[in-house]
């Protein structure tokens, strides 16, 4: 096991995935509602996982050899932003506090739905792609093949503490939370985010 290998995988994949965006806003927002947190944070670390090891592997230099399907993604994942940010102005819009616990089972999301809307945003962005799989993948492919799996590890730590960090670390702006105003405030601003990502994926299709 390389050292400087797996600080440099925890260094690299800390500064890229901490950083406000759509999935961390999800994950922020699911945290403080206390709803289904661990399929939530497990979801993403996994998906993490999976692109990083498959970027070390080789699949980065695949995607950027197929312009077209960096296209389908950057248009599907910017419609999904797009209607995602919508919802979450329209639930600035209502009246809501956090409460300890849901008042009833139609207010809490299903599992389903939660893992479906996870999926959604770790593999619908084309900058998670470009992150994990091109950069970071790149990076450890570059490595000598006895220190690939030290950068490995010291990625997935990354993925694994700050996900888990958030999801969990989330419930001590409980005592904030309860007040409407600042739910309205957090869902006016993970609109922006969702729309302002949304706009930067095609803007350079229009140029």
């Amino acid at each position: 096991m390389s050292a400087s290998a797996f600080l440099e995988g925890l260094s690299l994949g800390a500064s890229l995935i901490i950083a406000i965006g759509a999935q961390n806003a999800f994950v922020l927002r699911q945290g403080l509602l206390r709803r289904h947190v661990l399929i939530t944070a497990l979801i993403c670390i996994l998906c993490d996982v999976a692109l990083i090891s498959l970027g070390v592997a080789g699949l980065g230099v695949l995607i950027e050899s197929t312009p077209a399907l960096l296209t389908i993604m950057t248009w599907g994942g910017a419609a999904f932003l797009f209607f995602y940010g919508l919802r979450s102005f329209q639930n600035a819009l209502k009246h809501q506090s956090l409460q300890a616990e849901p008042a009833s089972d139609d207010q809490v999301a299903s599992v389903r739905g939660t893992v479906l809307a996870v999926l959604a945003f770790s593999l619908l962005n084309p900058h998670v792609y470009i992150d994990t799989v091109i950069l970071l993948g790149g990076l450890g492919a570059r490595h000598p093949a006895a220190e690939r799996l030290s950068f490995v590890l010291g990625a997935w730590s990354a993925s694994t503490l700050w996900f888990f960090g958030l999801a969990y670390g989330a419930r001590f702006l409980t005592p904030l939370f309860q007040k409407p105003l600042t739910w309205r405030i957090l869902d006016v601003l993970i609109g922006c985010v969702m729309w302002m990502i949304a706009i930067r994926l095609i803007w350079p299709k229009f140029q």
